[in-house]
């Protein structure tokens, strides 16, 4: 099952995609709630009673109609995995880490799977990670790996969004990591049981239709499951819960001279079997400025 957050006519909602259509969960299942975390915090019954209302719902909406949302609006925790693929450790010449690098994108920086991505006015070092992310589905904490599996609701694509000179200032990286607009997810949740395997999809990354990352994630130095287990020893991990795992070689702040993105920029990520973010690059709009 796909699940998704789309708007329309200005209002959100929670739907499941059915080839290029939507179903509004809304009003073919009223009685499930009406947002994802709380969705997938009901557990299996809820996820079953969407599944059935989709596949009976009598009205659906054209895909093309509505704009897709991140499908988790505002994720709890937003985790992202440094150095976790050979290839990448290799062409940034660090060493292999003996723990995942974890690190935190704010979670004010999730956007839609179609939505600018900003080029800020304090830098012109941005940069696009592709990667494999998953959506916690259950509470959970010491989560053994061997039930990693269940506490698992699904894939989606994430773009680790980088500004390489504010996360380069200090060792811990999250203030280059987490400016607004720079954590795309989505297209949509794609369940688990629709994954055969998450360690063995293909990752890809376009810029303007340049092929950039071409990688597998069995290259995963810590798979799924590894990050689950180590990050519930020391946190409850809850539903909506979104980690990012890392990111293949490819990036541009190694290229020689590095390419760092611009405004006008078009960075594509596919992942097979969970869709493709497409977002534009923009300047960094004006109306950021504000006080509320």
């Amino acid at each position: 099952m796909k699940l998704c957050t789309f708007e329309q006519a200005g209002v959100s909602r929670i739907g499941v995609v059915l080839d290029d259509e939507v179903v509004d969960l809304a009003a073919a299942a009223p009685e499930l709630p009406r947002e994802m975390c709380a969705l997938l915090g009901a557990g299996e019954p809820a996820l079953r009673a969407a599944r059935d209302a989709a596949a009976r719902a009598k009205s659906r909406i054209a895909q093309g109609s509505v704009r897709l949302l991140a499908p988790i609006l505002r994720p709890p925790k937003f985790l992202a995995i440094g150095l976790n693929y050979a290839d990448h450790i290799a062409e940034a010449r660090l060493e292999t880490p003996k723990v995942p690098t974890v690190f935190n994108k704010q979670s004010t920086c999730v956007t839609g799977p179609r939505d600018g991505v900003h080029l800020p006015r304090v830098s012109a070092a941005l940069d696009y990670e592709g990667e494999l992310g998953f959506v916690i589905g259950r509470r959970c904490r010491h989560v053994p790996r061997a039930r990693a599996h269940e506490v698992i609701a699904g894939y989606l694509c994430v773009d680790d969004v980088s500004v390489r000179d504010w996360q380069m200032r200090v060792a811990t990286w999250t203030m280059g990591k987490s400016f607004d607009t720079h954590g795309p997810i989505g297209p949509w949740l794609t369940t688990s049981d629709e994954v055969d395997d998450p360690h063995g999809l293909r990752l890809r990354t376009w810029v303007n239709g340049e092929l950039r990352q071409d990688s597998s994630t069995k290259q995963l130095i810590f798979d799924c499951y590894a990050l689950v287990e180590h990050l519930s020893t020391v946190f409850t991990l809850e539903p909506g819960d979104v980690i990012a795992t890392g990111t293949p070689s490819g990036v541009g702040a190694v290229m020689k001279p590095p390419k760092f993105l611009r405004a006008g920029d078009v960075v594509r990520i596919e992942i097979d079997g969970l869709g493709a973010l497409e977002n534009p690059v923009i300047a960094e709009p004006a109306s950021t400025e504000e006080i509320r």
